[in-house]
């Protein structure tokens, strides 16, 4: 084990697939859990920041008025289940089978006009026509810039005249500062990459010529000789790339802003806001 580590050859951006596999069924479990959970907001934010966030989705974006949504990258319905809540009928997309199963049992539970449907979003058919879109949590960044491209392209075609397309994206200056994080590591005795005791190293890496930060994780379970390597890739736009890339794909930006609640301050520093509507 220790050879294979100290052998271990240089992350390149989008190797290992670009993402951790959290569509697999036991991955996609332990992601669950991080989503639901109220002691901190990497996964999903808490409950109250996403009330907070909602509402103003709702009443500054949509103008209170019920809409068509999609959700693109919805994880377990945590903005979907609040916008039904709110009179909006949602579909949402995300390849987590864990999570499409909470958010399906939430929304029958409650009767709920949403529809989920587990779904790669490289490939998905995105239906509509949508009177408005969600790709939050900075979603946009993990895919590489041809496949987002290709993303928005298939989304625009999919919405109503007049929609909004809703982008929290993640700020260049973030992804770099990800980049040049130093390694760490840790012996948790679960977490999101397993269930038993491991120990867990983490390392980054900037690339400038693909403008993308590579996180890679070495997981060694307790029991096991040698690591499971993870690694996950996001790219990173300038303020011009975004416009660029939305221009592309038959989008246009409309606003900017700090973050989903509309405050002046961020809830996430790293994150902002694209609103965006078909060109032309």
């Amino acid at each position: 084990m220790i050879q294979s580590l100290l052998n271990r050859r240089p992350a390149e951006p989008w190797s290992h697939g670009g993402k951790i596999p959290w569509d697999d069924p036991a991955f996609s479990a332990r992601m669950l859990r991080e989503h639901l959970s109220q002691e901190h907001d990497r996964a999903s934010r808490r409950a109250a920041i996403i009330d907070e966030q909602v509402a103003w989705i709702h009443g500054t974006l949509l103008g209170g008025r019920e809409q068509r949504i999609l959700d693109l990258g919805c994880g377990p319905g945590l903005y979907s289940s609040r916008l039904a809540r709110l009179g909006h009928r949602c579909v949402g997309l995300d390849f987590s089978p864990a999570s499409i199963e909470y958010a399906r049992d939430v929304a029958s539970r409650e009767h709920l006009a949403c529809d989920y449907a587990l779904a790669d979003l490289q490939q998905a058919s995105l239906g509509g026509p949508h009177e408005a879109a969600l790709l939050l949590f900075g979603e946009l960044n993990t895919f590489p810039r041809l496949v987002a491209r290709h993303l928005l392209r298939r989304l625009r075609a999919a919405l109503a005249p007049g929609a909004r397309v809703v982008l929290e994206v993640q700020s260049e200056a973030a992804v770099r500062s990800r980049g040049a994080e130093p390694a760490t590591w840790s012996t948790p005795t679960s977490s999101v990459f397993s269930d038993r005791p491991h120990l867990l190293l983490r390392e980054c890496s900037w690339h400038e010529a693909e403008a993308a930060c590579v996180e890679r994780y070495f997981v060694v379970a307790e029991g096991s000789d040698e690591p499971t390597i993870l690694a996950s890739t996001t790219q990173a736009y300038s303020a011009e790339a975004y416009r660029e890339l939305l221009s592309e794909s038959g989008l246009v930006e409309r606003e900017r802003y700090p973050c989903l609640t509309g405050r002046s301050k961020p809830v996430d520093p790293g994150l902002f806001v694209i609103v965006a509507a078909a060109s032309g």
